[in-house]
């Protein structure tokens, strides 16, 4: 199948990037091309003194070990460290990345900062492609929300 009729499928996940099951939704999807946008996720006071150098070397640490499996199981992808602000990482990747389809990993309700802030609505609300949203349990079990 030739590049231009690969379904692109951008994926914004933080420490749910490694997670299984975000890896089997993206591996069950016929030929594609992923761009995995892991945020730099920092401490408030780490973020007001400007220094997120450990939050970014984090999530190029986790981008790296999603993309190397994503690589073995033949996926096309590349990936980057993106904004803090996921909405904004995912705008910033659609300036780049012409997906077809947005996955959003999150952790279960309870732990997920992103699910407490609403943001699969908000990005549904935002982004005429299509959201997927990923649950990745700690447990390995898995919910989904289409």
């Amino acid at each position: 199948m030739d590049v231009e009729s690969k379904r692109r499928i951008l994926v914004v996940a933080n420490e749910t990037v490694e997670g299984d099951v975000l890896h089997e939704t993206i591996r069950c999807r016929p030929a594609v091309e992923v761009l995995v946008i892991a945020p730099a996720l920092n401490s408030r006071l780490r973020h007001w003194i400007s220094d997120e150098d450990e939050a970014r070397r984090a999530a190029e640490r986790r981008l790296d070990a999603s993309l190397e499996r994503l690589a073995e199981s033949g996926i096309d992808a590349t990936g980057w460290v993106g904004d803090a602000d996921p909405l904004q990482a995912i705008r910033d990747g659609l300036h780049f990345f012409a997906a077809d389809e947005i996955i959003v990993a999150t952790h279960p309700e309870g732990r997920s900062h992103w699910l407490e802030r609403d943001l699969v609505g908000r990005a549904r609300r935002r982004f005429a492609q299509p959201i997927v949203h990923v649950v990745v349990h700690v447990d390995g079990a898995v919910a989904r929300a289409a």
